[in-house]
């Protein structure tokens, strides 16, 4: 899970219980506008992988993983 879904969730949390403030609210817009980046980078990576594996086409598979795994959040 990235930050960002982190603080999506709890600004989506508080929206339940108050109305959120202005900035509240941009900051919320930010995270929406941040995780559908991530989710449209990421599905074009997991198609490219399956064109390279089609293909047999390893290195080009190997490119695409190494970009899937710097997408994903560091422990």
């Amino acid at each position: 899970m990235l930050a960002v879904h982190q603080r999506m969730a709890e600004l989506w949390t508080l929206r339940r219980a108050r109305e959120l403030t202005r900035a509240e609210q941009d900051e919320l817009m930010l995270c929406m506008e941040a995780n559908a980046s991530y989710v449209w980078n990421r599905l074009k990576l997991e198609n490219l992988s399956l064109c390279a594996s089609l293909t047999s086409d390893h290195d080009w598979l190997h490119e695409i993983c190494e970009r899937i795994e710097k997408l994903e959040p560091k422990h």
